[in-house]
């Protein structure tokens, strides 16, 4: 037979009130009750739990051991119960969210709508920075991050993944022609970020590897400004799907070296710290975009 949690509920709270008549009390329950799930949990766990005297209860050495793992698993149970009591809750109140500005343009604001429809009682604040801020500083509820994480204390969730690709505008391979190979990029202008160094590693496979380091011709700080800059036929680019998806779509941008393309795909995070007063909040919004969002 297995333990209960009616079992494991008994035990802790003997221990917690110091008798069974207490822990009946708290329990609503007959000390004859309490004191029976007792003997089942030792029954079936084949140990003694407590050494029952007319004056006291004391923990054995199994007890001792044994009640640090019923007090995770009833935490457990209890923060899956509020969990889902949140849920159930209409959620409402000020929601602060932060991503980058070529995220926040083209993969979450198109879901706004919707999402407002749904939740209309959340008061959204959506904020844009190309740069990886406090949350606590900045008084920010939830962060969207592209690419690995850091160590963090944050809570992280997985909401979907993006692949990378090298673009150029029809206009400019007219007037430049289209590289052949990984090695005539050097003969092109190249459009890369002003930092860090990670983002002008290129997924390319070529005679040194699978990573092509550029040195940009025309840099900038923000990929969104890059995306305006290669739509304006200024030179090639290396960008995420989540914000070129329509220009592909449309042919104002067109992939270039597929056959030399290593498929790397950007994880996509929301980070967050526990916050029970906001968990409802927090948790329709990522559901909400993890929903919508699939592989961006």
């Amino acid at each position: 037979m297995k333990t209960t949690l009616d079992e494991l509920q008994a035990f802790v709270r003997v221990v917690d009130s110091g008798s069974i008549s207490a822990a009946a009390e708290q329990l609503t329950q007959t000390a004859s009750g309490v004191s029976r799930a007792l003997s089942r949990l030792e029954d079936k766990l084949d140990v003694t739990l407590l050494r029952r005297t007319t004056r006291r209860l004391e923990l054995t050495e199994e007890g001792q051991a044994f009640l640090a793992q019923a007090r995770k698993i009833l935490d457990a149970v209890e923060d899956a119960e509020e969990q889902m009591k949140l849920r159930r809750q209409k959620p409402a109140g000020r929601l602060r969210v932060n991503a980058a500005a070529p995220f926040m343009l083209h993969a979450v604001v198109p879901l706004i709508a919707g999402f407002r429809a749904q939740y209309p009682d959340i008061q959204l604040e959506l904020h844009s920075s190309d740069q990886i801020i406090d949350l606590l500083e900045q008084r920010t509820d939830v962060a969207i991050r592209i690419g690995p994480l850091r160590d963090s204390t944050l809570h992280a969730r997985p909401l979907g993944s993006s692949c990378l690709r090298v673009l150029a505008s029809p206009a400019y391979l007219k007037t430049h022609g289209t590289p052949q190979s990984v090695e005539e990029l050097s003969r092109h202008s190249l459009l890369g970020f002003t930092q860090p160094d990670s983002l002008n590693q290129w997924p390319l496979r070529y005679a040194l590897g699978d990573a092509y380091s550029i040195t940009p011709r025309l840099g900038a700080s923000s990929g969104e400004t890059l995306r305006q800059l290669a739509l304006a036929g200024a030179g090639i680019v290396c960008l995420a799907d989540f914000m070129t998806r329509a220009d592909r779509a449309n042919g104002e941008l067109v992939q270039v070296l597929l056959a030399y393309t290593v498929e790397v795909r950007q994880p996509i995070h929301a980070v967050y710290y526990r916050n029970t007063a906001l968990a409802s909040r927090i948790t329709c919004f990522l559901d909400y975009l993890a929903g919508q969002l699939l592989e961006a």
